[in-house]
């Protein structure tokens, strides 16, 4: 309805233009919104008073013109001017109330568009290092990018979900080092762990299974391991020093076909640990993207920016002139030891991104990349691609509060609360739910309180026992033996006249709106806002009106109206990969 009112608007428009009324080259977008208030019609634009200057007129006498000139259209039962010149449009009950046949009809498709058609999209989320269990924090880049994937393919999108393996550089050869000393510590070797190590229980775990798989084969005395090491940061020296230096010691001592056993060890168990803990909380990949197969495309795109002009020299290392594309400073791509540096990596990963055909890349980072996103669309448009291929939607963090005291995390030092306790605490859908409820941009205060509750006042509990709450209806007609047809139902849905009735209508056909917008403007937490007021509608209905009445015709539309709200509830759930229980 609303791109028919646009429609007809536009149609007005050319009518005004024709006339003389309005002059030839005005092209104002036409925007239609839902009202707020029903006394003010179901839809409503400011036409008229973005007309109004080009046309030398008072707003509200444009909005009389064009109203005059519409199209006569019978789902439009009433059309007003308001205020200083809007147009309200009232729509006819017959189409409010055909909103229910609509949903009934297509079912777990209601809600879906084709707006995206076309387009290939890809979508990259989470891509934690592997250095760790994933914990709450991470956890909110999962559910916000499982969700917006989800909306994007809803509105027609062809859509990849990748995750981004770092499986290279300094922090892998950190945590490689650090199973390795704890491996040495299981076998007798005493020493003071460095403090820039990894220290959680986990890794504990993984040197033990190194263990049992390598015996003492990669055993080397303390005193080797830290032969001329600085001292670490509570010695008073360099923290920073203190692990590299161990690294180098490692790989030394080791060598490539020994060290690189101990890396793989770790990478693969943490990365397995990772895979497994996304699938049980409903997030899945496409494609999991190793960093080290970009190894041989790092270099190639060094040098086809410097080709291209964009590098220089200094200090020893390569610098890549990102200032050129907008960056604060620019960047160094290769250091003076020669190797190449992270950001070579993200700039060789853009070029495969977009090599690979999407339309569009979709970052989904944690609000400390906020500086990054500037260097990455620089990158970009070096290497010859529009900086629109790249979106970026930065999460802010999520705060883990239990008894009303905020819970600490430190993936570093191993206190943190991972992804998995969570889950066992909260509930996969609570967890789910409440990660996406609240704008990316604001901070998450996550209450495991009240994503445990039984309340109204948890909104994952208050949106699910609606949708139960339906069932326990048509559970109950079945007990009663009451007849329902849904053709019948149908046909009576003009029978629909309580105000609550005329809420929900108008609140099933405002769905396939919400998609939209969620899914275009990036903004998960649309749906969450739409399932509530939509359970707060339903639950509102069910306590001030019977549904199981015995006037066979109003039961009938009553019935269809319910099966259409539990169908808008369960479709809604899904796009946030959260249940829709039959029974609370």
């Amino acid at each position: 309805m609303k791109a028919l009112i646009e429609r007809h608007l536009a149609a007005a428009l050319a009518a005004l233009k024709v006339s003389g009324l309005v002059p030839e080259d005005t092209q104002p977008s036409i925007a239609v919104t839902r009202t707020r208030d029903p006394s003010h019609g179901d839809f409503a634009s400011n036409l008229a008073m973005m007309l109004a200057k080009p046309a030398k007129k008072s707003p509200r006498d444009i909005a009389a013109a064009l109203i005059d000139a519409l199209p006569e259209n019978n789902d439009i039962s009433k059309v007003e001017i308001a205020g200083p010149g809007f147009i309200n449009f009232f729509v006819a009950d017959s189409v409010a109330s055909s909103v229910v046949a609509n949903v009934l009809e297509q079912g777990e498709q209601y809600g879906c568009s084709k707006v995206g058609e076309g387009q290939r999209w890809q979508v990259e989320f989470v891509s934690a290092n592997p250095t760790g269990p994933l914990h709450v924090g991470h956890g909110r880049g999962a559910a916000l990018g499982a969700t917006m994937a989800n909306l994007l393919n809803a509105a027609g999108f062809d859509v990849q979900r990748e995750y981004y393996v770092n499986d290279a550089g300094r922090q892998m050869d950190i945590l490689a080092t650090s199973v390795w000393l704890r491996y040495l510590s299981h076998h007798g070797e005493q020493f003071s762990f460095p403090s820039n190590g990894y220290k959680g229980d986990y890794i504990n775990d993984i040197a033990q299974s190194l263990s049992s798989d390598a015996g003492t084969s990669l055993v080397h005395p303390a005193a080797s391991v830290f032969a001329a090491v600085p001292d670490d940061e509570p010695a008073g020296g360099d923290k920073e020093a203190h692990i590299d230096a161990l690294v180098a010691n490692a790989q030394r001592l080791l060598g490539e076909t020994e060290y690189l056993k101990v890396f793989d060890v770790g990478l693969n168990a943490i990365l397995d640990d990772i895979k497994q803990d996304l699938s049980e909380f409903d997030v899945n990949f496409d494609s999991w993207f190793s960093e080290r197969s970009l190894q041989n495309n790092v270099m190639q795109c060094v040098d086809k920016l410097d080709k291209a002009g964009h590098l220089y020299k200094k200090g020893g290392a390569t610098w890549f002139r990102s200032t050129d594309f907008g960056d604060e400073k620019d960047r160094v791509v290769v250091r003076d030891n020669g190797q190449s540096t992270y950001f070579a990596s993200d700039i060789a990963y853009i070029n495969n991104k977009i090599e690979r055909g999407f339309d569009k890349v979709l970052y989904v980072f944690g609000a400390d990349h906020h500086g990054y996103t500037a260097r990455m669309y620089a990158a970009c448009e070096a290497l010859g691609h529009s900086r629109e291929k790249l979106t970026f939607l930065l999460i802010q963090f999520a705060n883990l509060y239990k008894g009303g005291e905020k819970l600490q995390m430190s993936t570093r030092s191993g206190s943190f609360v991972t992804i998995r306790e969570l889950r066992d605490e909260v509930g996969k859908d609570a967890a789910r739910y409440f990660y996406v409820m609240r704008k990316y941009q604001q901070h998450l205060d996550f209450d495991l309180d009240l994503a445990v509750s039984q309340s109204n006042d948890n909104p994952v509990f208050y949106v699910q026992y609606a949708h139960a709450r339906i069932c326990s209806v048509l559970r109950k007609r079945e007990q009663l033996n009451m007849s329902f047809d849904q053709a019948a139902g149908l046909a009576a849905l003009a029978r629909l006249k309580e105000p609550e009735e005329a809420d929900l209508l108008t609140q099933l056909a405002t769905y396939p709106e919400v998609i939209q917008r969620a899914a275009l403007g990036h903004e998960p937490h649309q749906l969450t806002g739409y399932l509530r007021d939509l359970a707060n509608g339903l639950h509102s209905y069910y306590n001030a009106h019977k549904t199981l009445v015995d006037d066979d015709e109003l039961r009938q539309a009553r019935l269809c109206l319910m099966l259409a709200v539990k169908q808008v509830l369960l479709n809604g759930l899904l796009l946030i990969d959260v249940s829709a229980p039959e029974v609370m």
